[in-house]
This record gives C-alpha cells, sequence and structure tokens, in this order.
C-alpha cells in the first residue's frame, strides 16, 4: 500500500492572493461591525477546489499562516519584512481565516515566532518518506526540494518544480537557493543583497563553487563569463558577513515544533457542523453549499 501524499499550502500567501483577486468585495457584519471577508471567503473557495482536484488527490492537508507578519528574523535584521504596509481590513482576517479554515477540518499552524515558510519546510523534512506537496510560487521553498518526494507546486502557473528541474534549469543545486538570496536580494522579504549582484551573476558564482563560503576573494579564481568580476570580489571580500547574514534570514528553519502527527492533517470526508456556522456568520452561499458536494464520502480519498 502507497503512503498518502500530504499537501502543505502557503496560507498567507493564499490569502493576499485572494484579497487582490478580481472577486467581488463581500462585507458582512461580525462580532456587531461590518468587516470585508473578501479575502477570508477567497481563499477558502481556493481551498474547495483544491480539494475537487482529481490530479492532485488530497488526502492529507495542511494550511500555515503568518500571524503576525513577524519572526525571529526580524530581531535580526530590521529591515526583515512584518505587517508594516499590510492594509487593516486584510489584517483584520488574519484570525478569521484560521478559524474558518479549521471549521472545515482543515489542519492550520499559525506562527509567530517563526514563519509559514518554516512550517512548511519543517513539514517536509518531518513526514519523510511521505511525498509531499508545497503548494506555493515563492521561490524560497525551492531549498527543500529533494528527488521527486519533495516538489513544489505552483497552482497559479499549473506547474510541478522537482529537484532535478531546478538544478537544469538553475545550474546550482536548490540546497543553495538561500546563498543566492543573499547575494541577489530578496525585495519580498526586505532582504537586500550586496550591490551589483544579479540572478545570471549569482547563478555562475553558485554553479562554481559550493556555495557562498567557498566563493574565492580573489577574481582570478572565478568564472571568466563574470563582468565586472573584480568590483564584485572587491564587493563580496568586504561584505561577506552581511551576505552570511542575508543568507541565515532566507534559510528555512526545518526543525520547528509543530507536534503534528499524519492524522491530523487528514481530510474530513463530512461537512462539520462547525464549518456550516462560520459559512451562515460570513454569509456566503457559495461556502454553505460547495463542500457537500466534495467533501463526501470516497471524493477525496
Amino acid at each position: 500500500m502507497s503512503l498518502p501524499r500530504i499537501h502543505a499550502v502557503d496560507g498567507t500567501f493564499e490569502l493576499f492572493r485572494a484579497e487582490y483577486s478580481k472577486r467581488p468585495r463581500k462585507i458582512t457584519k461580525i462580532e456587531g461591525r461590518d468587516l470585508d471577508v473578501t479575502a477570508s471567503v477567497g481563499l477558502v473557495s481556493s481551498l474547495l477546489t483544491l480539494l475537487s482536484d482529481a490530479s492532485e488527490k488530497v488526502t492529507h492537508l495542511v494550511y500555515a499562516f503568518d500571524n503576525p507578519i513577524r519572526s525571529f528574523r526580524n530581531d535580526l535584521f530590521a529591515g526583515y519584512k512584518d505587517d508594516t504596509g499590510v492594509p487593516e481590513g486584510l489584517r483584520a482576517q488574519f484570525d478569521l481565516v484560521e478559524r474558518v479554515v479549521r471549521a472545515l477540518g482543515i489542519c492550520v499552524v499559525s506562527m509567530s515566532e517563526y514563519e509559514a515558510d518554516d512550517a512548511l519546510g519543517t513539514l517536509a523534512r518531518f513526514f519523510a518518506p511521505h511525498e509531499v506537496r508545497l503548494l506555493s510560487p515563492d521561490k524560497d521553498f525551492a531549498q527543500c526540494l529533494e528527488g521527486e518526494r519533495v516538489v513544489t507546486v505552483d497552482r497559479i502557473r499549473k506547474r510541478v518544480s522537482t529537484q532535478a528541474e531546478f538544478l537544469k534549469e538553475r545550474g546550482y543545486s536548490p540546497t543553495l537557493v538561500p546563498d543566492f538570496l543573499a547575494l541577489t536580494g530578496d525585495p519580498q522579504d526586505g532582504i537586500p543583497g550586496l550591490p551589483g549582484f544579479g540572478e545570471k551573476t549569482a547563478a555562475t558564482l553558485l554553479g562554481a563553487f559550493d556555495g557562498l563560503d567557498a566563493i574565492p576573494d580573489a577574481p582570478a579564481k572565478w568564472p571568466a563569463s563574470v563582468r565586472g568580476r573584480e568590483k564584485l570580489a572587491c564587493v563580496l571580500a568586504t561584505r561577506r558577513e552581511d551576505a552570511r547574514l542575508y543568507r541565515r534570514l532566507a534559510t528555512l528553519v526545518t526543525d520547528v515544533p509543530l507536534g503534528l502527527t499524519l492524522t491530523d492533517l487528514e481530510v474530513p470526508n463530512h461537512v462539520p457542523e462547525a464549518f456550516v456556522a462560520v459559512a451562515k456568520e460570513l454569509g456566503s452561499s457559495e461556502l454553505r453549499d460547495r463542500p457537500s458536494k466534495i467533501l463526501r464520502e470516497g471524493r477525496v480519498r
């Protein structure tokens, strides 16, 4: 009997994607105040679409959320991403969307000291030898790729990436993604990188040397194809410690104490009463009616 595969979703990304989609705005009264619940309804709608996807055959599922968008990395580097700039209406849904997903019977991990990315990285490592599918287009997750056991799934572009495909396309090991981001930076996460280091240069260096620490200070030892290598080598030599910090920021923690078992991740085969109640609270007929057509015996198993 084959082992069940695990689907792990970057819930924070999905929430933001739903917020900025072209869905009609959904306003409802919760706890005595009007609240825009568009993002929450959109995320759960996307979740239900995933459950009904015959190609994915989801039986074990977990959603990870950043709540708040802050972690130990903010203590390491002041410029790292946080809640700054998040619309108040969206921020007000962080607790709500977790409650809605849990009400559907789906496992939720809510991260504060660590990030949702760390939770997914931990799941990929902890649940070996199960196949783990990390559902997010975020390039950070490439560092978790492992053969065909751990893959990333970009639902927007309908693309599945494996370790071998990454190496063939990028020319360096996916384990060196943190080194790559240390050099090029990652504006989305607030990692500045080193001046002058573009993606092509970083990929060439990491394809030639086994990581940031192995790149020599002497430019003569760099591949001749690197343009401006004298200047770039000087930058790296003087700012190597900065790059090491950036690498740490980009490296996923894979031993977060989540305390989850395979049973915790099982998708229910019925609609929990709690979800019926929360769908009514949100005033969404879409969420009220769709689950019964999906979470029935045999549909997702």
